[in-house]
């Protein structure tokens, strides 16, 4: 028994490497809710680093109160020969090591764990995702092995890096950084940093995977002589035999430049800095024909991040004007120009690439290129025509990943030559016609009827999505000049995907140009749509059918699309029936209670005297639902007394969701409204000979009274 905390003595955890022991009978019934153990808490030094899993490893750890019995169960099941019960031990560490107490935990706890790494991978994991959270009861404690910090717990967390399982090595890298940001720098250069240092030389490809991800994230606190062996490894790492070691390494290349140049500022560019020297060669190796693809397919991501360091540069400049920047803005305008030029071709040599899928992730990670560059001079009178030749692409899924982009790459309102008068490196050098530049915009839309005809149908669903974006940035000349017919062909485009797709995105087409020019061509499409076999194609239209309704105006409305909507509540499927009693709602909300009274609720009628009593039941619906809309006078005038006229129906069905529809807006009205109109409709269906009529009365009745008979 511990004489401080009344907290049974726990077992040996070390003994020949398997947990031994239980406690005496008389040490296993001690009162367990006045034993607590104090956790010391150590902030770590560096706050903008901290992992959100460990986020309370820097907060002061509050008083844990110490279940002896619980914690020697978690122990015995940490041997158990049960896969599920080690898992659900391995997931309780923190409750071990708060009643083994920080020494015993170090001693004894940490050394059991790092025996066991050979363990299956789903205990593996719990242990690599729990050894994080032991930050704070690592701390304190006594004996000739006491620390101060958590160190400790990168024993086995270096162990688990370099399992073979992949998601063991995740969850323990995660880890890891926990407890690295949890260290004072002294140690964090020792121990963390010098863990990575040896991960990165081990034998074992699969610690070395773990040390690709580890040197991005601990480079900024790195000393400088530490970063440059570092930058050595890495380099070493991106030339490693194993081709699965210079993937992740290629991952991690970007993210490495971008902490670098972060980290060091503009003397990072010279010619002698780690970007210059180290880190662009890399790029280029990694990129090289000779590589993987899995290799290559990282280069775009890369360059992207190399453009983002470069515009964080210039910002970083902008801010510091008048702060004594000279050389720094000497060195940046300088250098930069010239580190551009050796990144652009990598880019445009993925536009070229013999794998599809090396072309397919430039494809789709196009407007983060552009994003990234278009504050650089000179760099769109490159990329622009990569990116057009992704376009025209042999592979339809390059070509739609390219097309969904298209929208993103012209917001950048880049000014471009023609497409007469791109030329590659001698553009690159500048040119004295800056004249004869226009937005890029402009240029692209003339790509844009070329891809109408293209043979994918998923290229023109992709085009119909974006295109219509062009518009604002068109103008309304250019844009009806050349953006208008192409739109219009894809309304009658075969595909009704294609058509759904360039309906749903007209409002932007709609506010440049007016809906006179569309609606020739609207109206057809919207027929074939509201018919198309698909009935999720039907639901799809009627969702869009209100912002159609606000964008075209009434007149349009109800000359060609109000026989349309209604028609829907007489569909072969329920869920469309369903999707267009709601659909009247939101057009009487949009358009205002008078209309609806004059163009929607006849027609409803006429649905009321169908034969079907589905069509009825959706009728009923339909109109308890724009009741619910309609101000109250209204309601009460046109919508109550047809819902009161339905409770006579021969059919249940009907009834029932009439005493249902009266529930729901019954509430809305006054006392004499319910007492002289819906009380005796109610009295009448809640002794109905039909036992579900009765049910639903007795429901609805039930939210009645509660309103007006209190």
């Amino acid at each position: 028994m511990n004489p401080s905390s009344g907290v049974p003595d726990m077992p040996d955890v070390t003994d020949t490497g398997t947990i031994i022991g239980t406690l005496a009978p008389q040490q296993q019934h001690q009162p367990s809710d006045t034993n607590s153990l104090h956790l010391m808490s150590h902030t770590s030094t560096q706050p903008n680093m901290t992992s959100d899993p460990m986020e309370y490893a820097n907060e002061e750890v509050p008083t844990v109160p110490i279940d002896g019995e619980e914690a020697l169960r978690n122990i015995e099941l940490l041997r158990s020969d049960d896969l599920s019960s080690r898992i659900s031990a391995a997931h309780k560490l923190t409750t071990i090591a708060a009643a083994l107490g920080p020494e015993r935990t170090r001693e004894e706890l940490l050394p059991f764990l790092s025996d066991g790494v050979d363990d299956e991978d789903e205990v593996l994991v719990a242990i690599a995702g729990s050894l994080g959270k032991l930050i704070p009861y690592v701390v304190g404690g006594g004996g000739s092995t006491s620390t101060s910090t958590c160190s400790c717990l990168l024993g086995p967390l270096e162990l688990l890096l370099a399992v073979e399982e992949n998601v063991v090595r995740e969850k323990a890298a995660e880890s890891a950084i926990a407890v690295g940001n949890a260290l004072p720098e002294k140690e964090y250069r020792s121990e963390f940093v010098g863990m990575i240092g040896r991960l990165a030389r081990k034998e074992w490809f699969t610690a070395r995977i773990s040390g690709c991800g580890l040197i991005p994230i601990a480079f900024g606190r790195m000393g400088k002589e530490l970063q440059q062996t570092h930058l050595q490894y890495f380099a070493n790492l991106c030339k490693d035999d194993a081709p699965m070691v210079r993937r992740i390494a290629s991952r991690n290349l970007g993210p490495l430049l971008y902490t670098v140049v972060e980290t060091l500022g503009a003397p990072s560019l010279q010619e002698s800095g780690p970007v210059s020297a180290v880190l662009l060669d890399l790029y280029e190796l990694l990129a090289g024909g000779d590589q993987p693809d899995s290799v290559r397919l990282h280069t775009t991501e890369n360059c992207v991040c190399f453009g983002n360091a470069m515009t964080l540069l210039r910002q970083q400049l902008e801010n510091d004007k008048g702060m004594g920047g000279m050389e720094n803005e000497e060195i940046i305008r300088t250098r930069t120009d010239v580190l551009v030029k050796r990144v652009l071709p990598l880019i445009v040599a993925t536009i070229d690439d013999r794998s599809w899928r090396v072309r397919w992730t430039a494809a789709s990670k196009f407007a983060l290129v552009v994003k990234a560059f278009s504050p650089l001079t000179g760099t769109m009178d490159a990329l622009v025509p990569a990116y057009e030749k992704l376009l025209q692409d042999p592979e339809a899924e390059v070509r739609t990943s390219a097309t969904l982009n298209l929208s993103e790459v012209a917001k950048t309102g880049a000014m471009v030559f023609p497409a007469e008068g791109s030329g590659g490196d001698d553009i690159m050098e500048g040119s004295d016609d800056d004249n004869q530049r226009i937005p890029v915009a402009d240029r692209l839309v003339q790509r844009v009827m070329a891809l109408t005809e293209d043979d994918s149908e998923n290229v023109r669903a992709a085009l119909a999505m974006v295109a219509t974006e062009l518009a604002p940035m068109l103008g309304k000349d250019t844009t009806i000049t050349h953006l208008l017919p192409p739109m219009l062909l894809l309304l009658r485009d075969s595909t009704s995907e294609v058509r759904l797709n360039i309906i749903s995105s007209l409002s932007l087409l709609n506010d440049v140009i007016g809906v006179e020019l569309l609606s020739q061509s609207l109206l057809p499409a919207l027929l074939d749509l509201a018919e198309d076999g698909k009935w999720r194609i039907r639901m799809a239209v009627i969702e869009r059918i209100p912002l159609l309704a606000k964008q075209l105006g009434k007149e349009f409305f109800n000359d060609k699309l109000l026989s349309l909507c209604v028609g829907w509540l007489g569909d072969d499927i329920a869920s469309i029936r369903d999707a267009a009693a709601k659909n009247l709602k939101e057009l009487t909300a949009l358009l205002g209670s008078e209309w609806a009274v004059q163009n929607l609720l006849p027609r409803v009628r006429e649905v009321m005297k169908h034969p079907s009593y589905l069509r009825r039941v959706n009728a009923v619906q339909a109109v308890m639902l724009m009741a619910s809309a309609m101000d109250v006078n209204t309601a009460q005038l046109e919508a109550l007394p047809i819902l009161l006229e339905m409770a006579c129906d021969p059919v249940a069905n009907v009834r029932f969701n009439v005493a249902k529809g009266l529930g729901l807006v019954g509430p809305s009205f006054n006392q004499f409204v319910y007492n002289s109109q819906i009380r005796p409709i109610m009295s009448l269906l809640k002794d109905d000979a039909d036992r579900d009529v009765r049910y639903f009365a007795g429901l609805a009745n039930d939210s009645l009274v509660a309103v007006f008979e209190k």
